[in-house]
């Protein structure tokens, strides 16, 4: 039932993590017991751990299509997208005072957004259509030569919906705003195919533990012609982007997981098949409603099943063996602020379930969740 079913379980919540694979593991533990040197020592041991550090980052720039020069680590998604926002914002600050983002990103830039609207920034919260995308016009509309950063999210974390990021690169460059774009990746990092220069970004976050490495490492793409502030001070390494002691084991393991993902492109069209699979299933069962749009990267499958609050189902279906979520795990349990910007009813925002997969996802997995969908909820009509 592939890499997660161990005995019975169905492990269906990868957008929130996902176990690290062998060679992420290995990689670490080569890492801890071999070349466990500080890498700004200036003997072989720390010359020898620098190494496995340059390596990844090859590595990520290779995935990413552009220089190994421009990507930083840092210790989470979470610590890139407040790099990369207040970075900006600070180094852009005299030019203008508008930010544009979006009403569905992650918790780690709408926090971080209110943060600098707090500070004096004019912030534009752009709501989505009703398939969870940002309207093209209503962003190039947003943008005005005010304009000194632009975020918005590749994927989003609890639709699929892609975003239009390239579109606005474009509109960027089209209003003349002295603006930098910010792209949150997390979520599309080794899931589909990413070239940073066509995308026009510049600047890139994403994580390794979405991609089976290890929490605990982040990445932060930095155009090479582009500055912006450093928040965190001190020996000065990453180029003094972000100081502090590299965590080599597990910006190693990211190496280990780079290494593992195959062909992205090919594992996205296998991905697509087993989305539809689990789409029409879970249709079938005549129990759900359909949240994701049919062209959402196909790693996330959004649903509800109305008459049944999320959070009862996520129990029922966990003592069955299968784990998904309501959303988004930084919600920590708290109803959908993104499905609430798309408009859905209350009763299908507080039935929502996220079902995410990995490349080790099977068929099995979503016969083991429409059985258990299906018993959860006879027992909870029984039970009223």
């Amino acid at each position: 039932m592939g890499c997660y079913v161990l005995g019975e379980i169905a492990y269906l919540d990868n957008s929130a993590t996902t176990k690290p694979c062998k060679a992420a593991i290995q990689n670490i533990n080569l890492a801890l017991e071999n070349v466990w040197g500080n890498p700004s020592s200036l003997y072989d041991l720390g010359f020898k751990a620098q190494l496995l550090v340059d390596d990844t980052r090859k590595a990520v720039a290779n995935m990413l299509h552009c220089r190994e020069d421009e990507i930083y680590f840092t210790g989470s998604g979470t610590e890139s997208n407040n790099m990369a926002l207040l970075g900006a914002a600070a180094s852009r600050k005299k030019r203008g005072k508008r930010i544009v983002t979006t009403a569905i990103e992650h918790p780690s830039v709408l926090e971080t957004a209110k943060r600098l609207e707090s500070d004096g920034f004019e912030v534009i919260f752009l709501k989505p259509q009703a398939n969870g995308c940002i309207s093209a016009e209503a962003l190039k509309n947003a943008i005005n030569k005010d304009t000194v950063l632009v975020s918005i999210m590749l994927v989003n974390n609890e639709t699929g919906a892609v975003q239009p990021v390239k579109e606005a690169a474009q509109f960027i460059k089209q209003s003349g705003a002295p603006a930098l774009l910010h792209c949150d990746g997390v979520q599309a990092f080794g899931k589909m195919p990413i070239n940073l220069s066509e995308l026009g970004v510049d600047l890139f976050t994403a994580s390794g533990h979405k991609i089976h490495g290890p929490k605990g490492v982040g990445i932060l793409y930095l155009k090479k012609s582009v500055t912006i502030k450093s928040l965190i001070t001190g020996g000065g390494q990453e180029k003094n982007m972000r100081s502090g002691t590299e965590a080599v084991p597990t910006i190693y393991g990211l190496k280990g997981a780079i290494d593992e993902l195959g062909n992205i492109s090919e594992n996205l069209k296998a991905q697509k098949e087993l989305w539809l699979y689990a789409k029409n299933a879970l249709l079938n069962t005549g129990l759900i409603s359909v949240n994701s749009s049919d062209d959402a990267l196909p790693y996330i499958l959004n649903i509800s099943v109305e008459g049944y609050r999320s959070e009862t189902l996520l129990h029922f279906l966990e003592a069955q063996g299968v784990y998904v979520s309501s959303g988004s795990a930084c919600a920590k349990g708290n109803g959908s602020y993104v499905l609430n910007e798309m408009g859905l009813s209350r009763s299908r925002v507080d039935s929502a379930l996220r079902i995410s997969f990995s490349r080790y996802s099977t068929k099995e997995d979503i016969k083991q969740l429409e059985t258990a969908l299906i018993t959860a909820t006879q027992k909870l009509r029984r039970s009223n």
